[in-house]
């Protein structure tokens, strides 16, 4: 079953056309990669799902409920969640509160939202740094904590972007064992990664862009031996 559908959707900033006529669906409880070299309009994507850039033209479905158009918040109660390439904690703020700050969108009262945030950090593991002030955590550790402000949303849907990026190798396995354990509670992945080796083996499908516009979709093993998909990585023998 389809929760998020992206349907022919353009995106234009004057006369730069970062996506054109995209369009792919996730169903519920997969993990879907969206890849492509850089400048292939990823993120532009994202904040058209999200809420920070409607698109210019087209669609955005979450769970039949038409959310293109929508404000971030709008977005987030409707099942979406979001981190960002740059992780962006509150950098004087305990893990703990940071968390809280998601919470609080669906837990007013005070104990609620930090009983919550308590539990995922325990989540993404991180349980042992509720206490300490976000700005010095680790980059792994503040991407981790990224995830648990985003998960704090309740979301039915988690767009993640570029979460591996500069992690060491075990560091990627770290994320990868948390992006597992998100799809097993039925939540679904969108995610950005230029980290191949994290994304290929874990994804049900992935879609990549080049340029901002669709050039293949399909299984992990399909796309890499695309040609389209291979030109647009290494370019053409």
């Amino acid at each position: 079953m389809s929760l998020l559908r992206v349907e022919s959707v353009s995106k234009r900033f004057g006369g730069i056309t970062a996506n054109q006529d995209v369009s792919f669906e996730v169903g519920a409880g997969k993990i879907v990669g969206l890849i492509g070299p850089n400048g292939a309009g990823k993120t532009t994507m994202f904040n058209c799902i999200a809420g920070y850039a409607p698109p210019t033209t087209g669609e955005i479905w979450m769970n039949d409920i038409k959310v293109s158009g929508m404000s971030p918040e709008q977005c987030a109660r409707a099942g979406i969640g979001r981190t960002f390439q740059v992780a962006r904690t509150f950098t004087s703020m305990t893990a703990l509160e940071n968390v809280m700050v998601g919470a609080f969108l669906i837990n007013k009262n005070v104990a609620d939202a930090r009983q919550s945030a308590a539990k995922l950090l325990s989540f993404v593991n991180l349980g042992q740094f509720k206490d300490k002030p976000a700005g010095s955590m680790t980059i792994s550790e503040q991407r981790r904590l990224a995830v648990a402000r985003a998960l704090a949303v309740r979301p039915r849907l988690l767009l993640m972007d570029e979460v591996m990026a500069g992690l060491n190798p075990t560091e990627v396995k770290e994320t990868v064992d948390v992006v597992l354990k998100i799809r097993e509670e039925g939540i679904s992945c969108l995610i950005v990664e230029h980290v191949l080796e994290g994304i290929m083996p874990i994804a049900d499908a992935i879609v990549v862009l080049d340029y901002g516009k669709k050039i293949a979709e399909g299984s992990p093993e399909q796309v890499s031996n695309d040609p389209k998909v291979i030109a647009a990585y290494l370019g053409d023998e």
